[in-house]
This record gives structure tokens, sequence and C-alpha cells, in this order.
């Protein structure tokens, strides 16, 4: 008399909200790594975004192209000829007074809205944490305050470093049987020369006692 209630339709509904829920946490995260990939520091009146190609994941020992969207406060684009930039790269943890590791040469980029920003090719020598020291002060005038700004980059192990891992792994084992190689030829005549040694010092012994 009464309609019966479909087990199935709870669990069709618990199913549709955790699928929600997963694409909202899916989602959440997809938009913190993209705002922590793109990098923004700031000075009294000057700001940079960092971006490095490919897909702001560079690898250890592979071409990266690292530009700077540089602006003055309010927004108005900051390009290369307006700026006597210096980009200095270090390994991390690094001291004060410690030499950079790399200091590419800085290009004019454009890229989307920004015209002309400063932007460098950088190959990073193996994966790590490195800071890139970004310098600059007006090409002419007064128009911004000298600034510096750090930006903290993750290197991932790239191909090139995977390959001469294996590499020297590959040398390292050849090495070690060359040695065994070597080294067998001396236990070989050792321990037939002691044989020998043995029964002329037993046949001396035995002569020594019929002589007595």
């Amino acid at each position: 008399m009464f309609p019966q209630q479909s087990h199935g339709e709870p669990i069709r509904r618990s199913f549709l909200g955790s699928s929600i829920l997963l694409a909202l946490i899916v989602s959440s995260i997809t938009i913190n790594q993209s705002a922590e990939a793109h990098k923004v520091k700031t000075t009294e009146d000057v700001g940079a975004t960092i971006h490095i190609e490919p897909n702001d994941n560079p690898r250890a020992g592979e071409a990266s192209k690292a530009w700077f969207a540089l602006t003055r406060k309010g927004g108005k684009v900051i390009p290369l000829s307006e700026c006597k930039c210096q980009l200095a790269i270090y390994a991390e943890p690094h001291a004060v007074k410690e030499p950079a590791l790399l200091e590419p040469a800085l290009q004019p980029m454009t890229v989307e809205r920004y015209k002309g920003i400063p932007g460098a090719e950088v190959t990073f020598p193996r994966p790590g944490v490195y800071q890139l020291q970004l310098r600059g002060k007006p090409a002419s005038g007064e128009s911004f305050k000298p600034f510096e700004l750090k930006f903290e980059v993750t290197v991932a192990a790239g191909s090139a470093t995977a390959a001469k891992t294996k590499q020297d792994a590959a040398n390292l084992n050849s090495a070690g049987v060359e040695n065994q190689n070597q080294t067998s030829p001396i236990w070989a005549i050792a321990f037939p020369a002691l044989g020998v040694m043995g029964i002329i010092f037993f046949l001396m012994q035995r002569m020594k006692k019929s002589g007595e």
C-alpha cells in the first residue's frame, strides 16, 4: 500500500556528494599550485612576478626560460630598456658573500601583455632549491627606486641528470668488475705457489727425519 523506498537512491546521492567534494578539493589544489608557481615579490614601489617555462617546473640539465613581469606601483610595466637589471642565481643554502652560481644575461621578452620585460635562458646544473635575485635601478632619471627581489625556485631532476646518474652507476660497476679481474690472477698464482712450498717443506722434513 505504501510506496517502497529505493535503497539505491541514498547510495547515488552519497556518491554524487562525494564526487562534488572531490572535484572541489582538486580544483582548490590546482588553484593553490598555480598561485604558488607564479610567485610575486614587491618592494616599496616595484613588484615582479616570476614565471619559468615550461609550466613553472624547471628540470636540471634542461634549458628553461625565466621571465619577470616587472611593474611599477600602480601596474605600469617596466621594460628592460628602462631598467639596469641583473640576475644572479644561488644554490641554496648559500652564504651572504658567496659568489653567484650563475649570472645569465637578461634579454627583453614579450609575454602576453608584458612587452620587453627582463628574461633569461637558464640551465640549472642539478636538482634542488635555488634563489634567483633580480636587482635593478632606473636606466635614466628616478622613475623608481633601486630594488632587489628574491625568488625561491625548486628544480626537479631532468632526463639528462637521470641518464648521467645511470652512466655513473654503470661506470662504477664496470670499474669494480675490472678490479676484480685484475686481482684474480694474483690469487690464482699465489695459491699454487703456497701449495708447492708446502709440499717442498714436507718433503724436506721427511728427508731430515730419514737422515736421523
